[in-house]
């Protein structure tokens, strides 16, 4: 009776042991496959953290799964944001999330629209823009072909605005004003700029276009901005 029990107490740590062992192995390839997959950086506020929307509605998420079935296999995007930032607290985040040296094989940037609902100066946007577009690029080792600016979405043609007698046509001066401000840096910096006002602007204050709040874009929207995104990367 004890040479069975001695048996089958020696069974049991063989069965954990190999159980073990094949875990380890598991976690080791999985390790190994998420190793080789590209890594993609998203810098923001509450667009690019999807404000109203489910984690896979994010765009940098949906550009993620959509690389995927075109064969790129990226991990899950990094993504420092938060609903509200402005270029300034944008950079703090980024300091805060102690990356500082690591590389990125994809980096976006879209920031700026807290900087004109606060009232800041288009002077001041392009100061700190700048020095956030070149943080952008450093965590892309140097290489400008691997970021990507989005412009900033005009928020004066929501609900939320409407709704709060907002000068939508003051909104729209500013927006533009950030956004040339935008692009003429990254002309300068060699650096890809998408527009993604004029379709936000005709399609932006429809009800498939917004969350519950009637001011942040839809898993709709970030389609759409997905797919510019993959557009420029394909290319």
């Amino acid at each position: 009776m004890k040479k069975l029990a001695n048996s089958i107490l020696l069974l049991t740590l063989i069965v954990a042991w190999q159980s073990c062992i094949s875990s380890q192995s598991l976690q080791k390839n999985q390790t190994e496959m998420d190793s080789n997959k590209l890594t993609y950086l998203a810098l923001g506020d509450s667009y690019t953290i999807g404000e109203g929307v489910e984690k896979p509605d994010r765009y940098p998420n949906q550009l993620v799964a959509k690389l995927k079935n075109t064969g790129i296999a990226f991990n899950e995007p990094t993504i420092i944001a938060t609903t509200g930032w402005t270029t300034d607290e944008l950079q703090r985040g980024v300091e805060d999330a102690q990356i500082k040296g690591k590389l990125y094989d994809l980096v976006t940037l879209l920031i700026g629209v807290n900087n004109q609902y606060r009232g800041r100066s288009v002077e001041n946007f392009r100061e700190e823009f700048q020095a956030l577009l070149q943080e952008a690029i450093r965590f892309a080792g140097e290489d400008t072909s691997k970021v990507i600016v989005l412009s900033i979405p005009d928020w004066g043609i929501t609900p939320f605005a409407s709704d709060r007698n907002v000068d939508t046509e003051k909104v729209k001066r500013e927006i533009d004003a950030f956004n040339s401000a935008k692009q003429a840096i990254c002309s300068e910096l060699g650096v890809t700029y998408i527009d993604i006002t004029a379709h936000y602007r005709k399609y932006g204050n429809q009800p498939k276009s917004l969350v519950s709040d009637k001011l942040h874009p839809s898993a709709w929207i970030y389609d759409h901005w997905s797919d510019l995104l993959l557009g420029v990367i394909e290319k």
